[in-house]
C-alpha cells in the first residue's frame, strides 16, 4: 500500500536524477528552451532546491553534456571482430541511435547552444572527436598514424557530424542509407588518399583484402564500376598512376587519328 511519503534522496542520487531529467528535457527540445522551473517540475522538486545541487542552468547543462559525451563516446566502442567496413557501419547505427534520441540537444550543442563559449563544454566535445579518432585507428592496428591518414580520419569524424545535423534538418534521407553511405565515405577517402600516398596505398591494399564482395566497401567498389562501365577493373587491370608527370608533346586529335588523318593545327 502507497504510504504518500517520499523518500529521501541522498546528494548524488539527487544529483543524478537531476542530470537525467535535465538531459530528458534537453533531448526534447533545444536547451535554451528548457528553464529550471521545467526541471524542478520534472524531478519533484522545488526550485531553491535546484539551486542547491548546480549553481545555475549553465551548471546542469555542463552535467548532463558531460553523461550525454560519455554515451556518446562509448558508441565508437567496436569488437575488433570481422571486416573493417561492417564494424564501421555497426557504431554508424549506434551513433545516429544517440542522435535519433538526442536530436534537439545534439543539434543545439554542435551549432551552439547554452554551453557555447564554455571552456568545459567545447574540451568534452573535443573528447567525443577524440575517442572516435582514436577507435578508428586502433581497429586498423596503427599507433602512430602517418599524417595523411591522421587527416582523412579527423575529417571523416567532421563528416559524420555535420551529416547526422543536416539529417536532424527534415530527416528527407532514409537514416539506413546515410549510415551506409558514411561508411562508403570513409572507404572513398582513404582511396583518394592511397592515390597519392604510397603508405596508404599499402594500408587501402590491406584493408580490403579481408573485405568481403558483399560488404560494405565491396559495395562501393561495384556502384562505382557501374557508373564508368568502360573502366578498367582495378582488381585484373592497373590503373594510372596519378603521382606520375603528365605527358608532354603535340596533342593528337583521337578522332582524326582513328580515321588515320593528321590532327589539326592547335
Amino acid at each position: 500500500m502507497t504510504t504518500g511519503v517520499r523518500r529521501r534522496m541522498g546528494v548524488e542520487e539527487r544529483r543524478q536524477q537531476l542530470i537525467g531529467v535535465a538531459l530528458e528535457l534537453f533531448s526534447a527540445r533545444s536547451p535554451d528552451e528548457v528553464s529550471i522551473d521545467e526541471i524542478a517540475s520534472a524531478a519533484g522538486i522545488s526550485r531553491p532546491l535546484v539551486y542547491h545541487y548546480f549553481p545555475g542552468k549553465q551548471s546542469l547543462y555542463e552535467a548532463a553534456l558531460r553523461r550525454a559525451a560519455d554515451d556518446l563516446a562509448r558508441r565508437f566502442e567496436e569488437p575488433y571482430e570481422g571486416p573493417l567496413g561492417a564494424r564501421l557501419l555497426r557504431v554508424m547505427r549506434r551513433y545516429f541511435d544517440f542522435v535519433d534520441e538526442h536530436g534537439p540537444g545534439f543539434s543545439a550543442l554542435m551549432r551552439g547552444g547554452p554551453a557555447v563559449g564554455s571552456t568545459r563544454a567545447k574540451a568534452m566535445i573535443d573528447e567525443v572527436r577524440q575517442a572516435a579518432y582514436e577507435q578508428i585507428l586502433s581497429h586498423l592496428g596503427i599507433a602512430e598514424p602517418p599524417v595523411r591518414l591522421a587527416l582523412v580520419i579527423r575529417s571523416w569524424v567532421s563528416l559524420a557530424e555535420s551529416t547526422a545535423l543536416q539529417w536532424l534538418d527534415g530527416r528527407r534521407i532514409p537514416r539506413g542509407e546515410l549510415e551506409v553511405q558514411l561508411v562508403h565515405d570513409f572507404a572513398a577517402l582513404c582511396a583518394v588518399s592511397a592515390a597519392y600516398d604510397d603508405e596508404m596505398a599499402a594500408l587501402v591494399s590491406g584493408v580490403l583484402t579481408d573485405e568481403p564482395a558483399d560488404g560494405p566497401f565491396g559495395q562501393l567498389l561495384g556502384r562505382l564500376l557501374r557508373l564508368v562501365p568502360s573502366a578498367p577493373d582495378p582488381r585484373t587491370e592497373p590503373l594510372p598512376d596519378p603521382r606520375a608527370e603528365p605527358r608532354t608533346g603535340p596533342r593528337t586529335d583521337p578522332l582524326a587519328a582513328s580515321a588515320g588523318a593528321v590532327p589539326p593545327p592547335r
